[in-house]
């Protein structure tokens, strides 16, 4: 049998994070938001341009404290999380990350995250929602043990052009060497982190792994070194609209976990989520939905999650006939919205957003085939005075914005 071991991970109650002393603080409009059982920040200004822009222009601090972690270590690791996700495991090296959603047997979602090799028998495994139970089930008969970190271990993520150079200030050794998706360790005012160059703006970015009592140290020796280079504490809504741009899905938003879905119809594979690149059907052995994968790969899929653009000239003629200039929401919207072709719906939007970098109104849309292939004219349904209409847009490929800088 495994040896398993957990954290106590009370999500009815509303939990502060490691940085809660000084978030708390910043946080004028007390505009909060709820994380995995944890208060989030959802802005510190009464509006979003300010946290925005140092993402796109600066750089941006955001406590993602709240995000489930686990370590999982022992003989067995890398055949666990091999037989658990749709990557190839034994292919990783040490210090590298990997992106990954894992499945069900019929190989839909359950839910997505970073899987980091930090030592030959040694992972840190990130989810949106406790996996606990399902890492157990999997393990046993395996020499491997499982241990939930969530409350012991704080994160930040800093984001944005500039957020090498302050990172490069307050590290002991300098990142530059730190590739796309790989994982170092470091310091930082004495206390031992891991630095992985990850994210979820779809910018220049970093993520800053701590034990949760070197927190507050941590912030104020980033905040220091980034004073000069507009360092921004940031919330959670300026981030959704960056990661919308970036063409990153949410879970409980964008799909819905397998194992919370109520139809067939709720549930999606990372084929329809846009995430082909990361099932390894070449890889060796069993892993959960390996055949249901497959077989969507030989016959493909109904729906896939694309990009789309909403015509601006068409949004002002249904703002104009009742006398109206067009109105965009200021922050992304998590809802479903219907998608036309003709007459008939064939799909919705999951996620929208004003993007203020691309002065485009965005979504993330959910398309029967054959209406998810790029260029495809569409129309959205647009809600104008109470009354409901329908407004031009095209399908288009995602990411919205790719910056070359992010990878370099």
């Amino acid at each position: 049998m495994p040896e398993l071991s957990t954290a106590h991970h009370p999500l009815y109650q509303l939990r502060r994070t490691p940085f809660h002393a000084r978030t708390s603080q910043l946080c004028l409009p007390h505009n909060w938001r709820r994380w995995g059982g944890c208060l989030a920040v959802g802005s510190y200004d009464l509006g979003l341009d300010r946290e925005y822009w140092a993402i796109r222009n600066h750089a941006a601090l955001i406590d993602i404290s709240p995000l489930i972690k686990y370590e999982i270590s022992g003989r067995d690791a890398a055949r666990l999380l091999h037989r658990l996700t749709p990557r190839d495991i034994h292919r990783m090296q040490v210090g590298q990350v990997y992106y990954t959603g894992w499945c069900d047997d019929d190989g839909k979602l359950l839910d997505d995250g970073t899987v980091t090799r930090i030592g030959e028998q040694s992972f840190r495994l990130t989810a949106a929602e406790p996996q606990y139970r399902w890492l157990a089930m999997n393990a046993v008969g395996m020499q491997v043990q499982v241990t939930e970190l969530t409350e012991q271990m704080a994160a930040l993520s800093l984001q944005g052009p500039k957020s090498r150079t302050i990172l490069n200030l307050a590290c002991e050794q300098p990142v530059d060497a730190l590739k796309y998706f790989r994982m170092a360790f470091n310091r930082i005012a004495g206390k031992a982190v891991s630095v992985s160059r990850t994210g979820y703006t779809g910018d220049l970015g970093y993520e800053i792994w701590m034990d949760a009592a070197d927190a507050l140290v941590i912030w104020d020796a980033l905040m220091t070194a980034g004073h000069d280079y507009g360092i921004t504490p940031t919330g959670i809504l300026a981030m959704d609209m960056a990661r919308v741009e970036a063409g990153l899905f949410m879970l409980d938003v964008d799909y819905t976990s397998a194992s919370h879905a109520w139809i067939p119809g709720q549930r999606s594979s990372p084929y329809e989520m846009g995430l082909g690149w990361t099932v390894n059907l070449d890889k060796q052995g069993y892993f959960v939905g390996r055949r249901a994968l497959e077989r969507e790969h030989r016959e493909g899929s109904s729906w896939q999650l694309a990009g789309l653009e909403i015509d601006w000239e068409g949004l002002e003629r249904q703002y104009a006939a009742v006398g109206m200039p067009p109105q965009v929401p200021g922050s992304a919207v998590r809802g479903s919205i219907p998608v036309y072709a003709g007459p008939r719906q064939v799909g919705y939007a999951s996620t929208s957003t004003w993007s203020p970098v691309l002065k485009k109104y965005i979504a993330l849309v959910h398309l029967q085939q054959p209406y998810f292939t790029p260029g495809t004219k569409v129309e959205i349904e647009v809600t104008v005075e109470h009354h409901r209409r329908k407004s031009p847009a095209t399908v288009v490929t995602l990411p919205f914005y790719d910056p070359e800088w992010k990878k370099k």
